[in-house]
């Protein structure tokens, strides 16, 4: 029976001061490599040994990893950063702080910017300041790819064909996966992974530093589901 670990990273530094994030690399904050270290010691005290890692291109993510990875003597094993398993891009959102962002556009709206299914922010062009279209992580990609801004639907668009291409293979092959990203690009994979609705997805809360272990059998169905404290 194949193992699949979900961790959204810890706390980071634009967590700490209230900021929307997306794809701007901020580091963790002291609190957020805590975080990530008792989250690698909770696995190793569930004896959970993996076969294959997958992270995203942010730093807050691939920091979370290692050290998950450091603490359960694991960090040895096979690794893949994806821009796949980034967070949602929040578009011209990015940077703002949260509060302020509200006390501007109403509490409603800006509730919609984040929790929405199928609701984007407001976007940014690719040439604006902060444009990931300027950044040289993703330089590889088709400019008509990079987003300007995402909503959950758009996050679980791109982040399903790397689960098609690389997790579920791995999952099939009886392997044990951990994937350390982004509270946004790990709703979308719950969503898919539970068949959950458009209207409850916007429910799920996804901790800092909390593992959340799937039990799958041979046909990819869940059959068990707990979290690690």
């Amino acid at each position: 029976m194949a193992k699949l670990v979900l961790i959204r990273h810890g706390q980071s530094e634009w967590n700490l001061s209230n900021q929307f994030t997306g794809w701007v690399d901020v580091d963790l904050s002291e609190k957020g490599v805590e975080e990530a270290k008792h989250a690698g010691q909770l696995v190793k005290q569930a004896g959970l040994e993996f076969d294959q890692a997958y992270t995203s291109v942010l730093t807050r993510a691939i920091k979370t990893l290692h050290y998950v990875l450091e603490e359960s003597d694991q960090l040895w094993i096979p690794e893949m950063k994806t821009w796949r398993l980034n967070e949602r891009h929040y578009g011209a959102l990015q940077g703002l702080n949260k509060k302020e962002t509200a006390d501007k556009y109403g509490a409603d709206q800006v509730h919609i910017w984040r929790r929405s299914y199928d609701v984007l922010p407001p976007l940014l062009k690719a040439t604006d300041e902060g444009s990931a279209a300027k950044d040289r992580r993703y330089a590889d990609l088709d400019p008509r790819i990079i987003p300007g801004g995402e909503n959950l639907k758009v996050t679980l668009e791109r982040v399903i064909p790397f689960w098609e291409d690389h997790i579920a293979p791995d999952l099939l092959a009886d392997k044990n996966v951990i994937i350390a990203a982004h509270g946004n690009s790990l709703r979308a994979l719950t969503k898919y992974i539970e068949n959950i609705s458009d209207a409850d997805i916007m429910n799920l809360e996804m901790a800092t530093g909390e593992p959340v272990v799937y039990d799958f059998d041979e046909k990819l169905n869940v059959n068990s589901k707990n979290k690690l404290d």
